[in-house]
């Protein structure tokens, strides 16, 4: 019994390694207000500090206003990478929307959030 708690315990931790491998500096943004019709851009930074270099697999937006923009080079440990999402301001009011970004070899996905007011 106590060998498969501990082969438990192992494992947890192992996959909590692999979990925090990929360390985003934010992952929301608040745009603020803005005008209907610009076009405003965040770059969303992170850092590998796993050992195997990091993919960005896809990056897909909730809808067709929010445009993740990304580099599919490996990242190698220790190196920063970025996300740059671009926002269109199609409607005036408050907006929120999700980014969902999958790396190779994660099981998680990472959500970016953007989030502002559009005005006239």
């Amino acid at each position: 019994m106590k060998i498969k708690m501990l082969a438990i315990a192992l494992l947890m931790t192992i996959g909590g390694f692999a979990q925090n491998s990929l360390k985003f500096e934010a992952t929301n943004h608040n745009y603020g207000k803005i005008k209907k019709g610009v076009h405003k851009s965040v770059v969303f930074s992170y850092i590998n500090n796993g050992a195997k270099p990091a993919v960005i697999e896809f990056a897909n937006a909730e809808c067709g206003c929010t445009q993740p923009e990304y580099n599919q080079n490996p990242v190698l440990k220790g190196q920063k990478g970025t996300i740059k999402v671009t926002y269109t301001a199609p409607n005036e009011g408050q907006f929120k929307k999700r980014v969902t970004v999958k790396f190779a070899g994660e099981k998680e996905v990472t959500e970016l959030m953007i989030e502002g007011e559009v005005i006239k």
